[in-house]
């Protein structure tokens, strides 16, 4: 079986809609935070720790080295991850939404299928005629519970500023007619499953059409799925089905999305 990464890293050197930093505390600089993590605990410890004493020390460690930390400050909406009911608003069909730790697990593994949406133009909606023409072309008919991915070969901007708005959305109308076919979860290898934020805000200062703005996510208010944004590396599956996918979130509490690692399990013998 080969194992193929789907995912994109969360790199603080990478240009970003949301601030991120990533704190690392080399192993050896580890013992002065080890020290200080026991001493702070009481007044003498404090004031016994500033005058340069310490409880463990290098000698005490192997190689004088102690154990690495890195502390990792960011949105969950960096890297590759799956928004939940619960970003898209607090109601979904007329009921509470669903946050990352209420999704059923079944949803994350199963059979994947990418679709080929790289013709898409920067600024423009995938449309439900698409998906048709796209499966069609793979001569593949939808059953309830695969994992689609639509390819659109957004993520080899990934590292640039181009990242940030060359990319495609999906139209309300595609995402409804996954749903009505028994699909869950969908993902896009894009920054996101909505057009471009300046697109909208054009298109909307000059109608005043307010269904312009985000209508991929408010879709998620009336019907229940999940999506994946930012995937990675969907040129490189080897048959566009027949392939297992897992895509489970990371478990956090009280959120509306969470990191996630995806990859695609293809059958080396196929």
């Amino acid at each position: 079986m080969k194992i193929i990464d789907l995912s994109l890293p969360i790199d603080d050197t990478n240009p970003e809609a949301h601030p991120i930093k990533i704190d690392r505390l080399a192993h050896r600089n580890g013992i002065a935070h080890l020290n200080w993590i026991m001493m702070r605990k009481t007044l003498k410890g404090i004031i016994s720790y500033f005058l340069g004493k310490r409880i463990i020390k290098p000698g005490d460690l192997p190689d004088g080295e102690f154990l690495s930390l890195e502390m990792v400050l960011c949105s969950v909406h960096t890297g590759t991850h799956i928004d939940a009911p619960y970003h898209f608003g607090t109601k979904c069909e007329g009921e509470k939404a669903k946050k990352i730790d209420d999704l059923p697990l079944d949803w994350f593994y199963g059979d994947g299928v990418v679709l080929d949406l790289t013709h898409k133009g920067p600024g423009e909606a995938i449309s439900k005629k698409d998906l048709e023409v796209a499966l069609a072309k793979i001569n593949y008919k939808l059953k309830s519970k695969d994992i689609v991915f639509l390819h659109t070969g957004a993520d080899k901007y990934f590292g640039t500023k181009d990242y940030m708005t060359k990319f495609c959305g999906v139209a309300p109308q595609a995402i409804e007619w996954l749903l009505n076919q028994g699909i869950k979860v969908v993902g896009i290898d894009t920054l996101g499953f909505d057009r471009p934020y300046p697109v909208m805000l054009k298109d909307f200062l000059s109608t005043k059409d307010k269904s312009v703005l985000w209508p991929a996510h408010f879709y998620g208010r009336k019907r229940e799925y999940a999506h994946i944004e930012r995937l990675a590396n969907l040129d490189k599956l080897p048959k566009p089905f027949g392939f297992k996918v897992a895509c489970f979130p990371v478990k956090i509490k009280d959120v509306g999305a969470s990191f996630v690692r995806v990859v695609a399990m293809v059958d080396s013998n196929q």
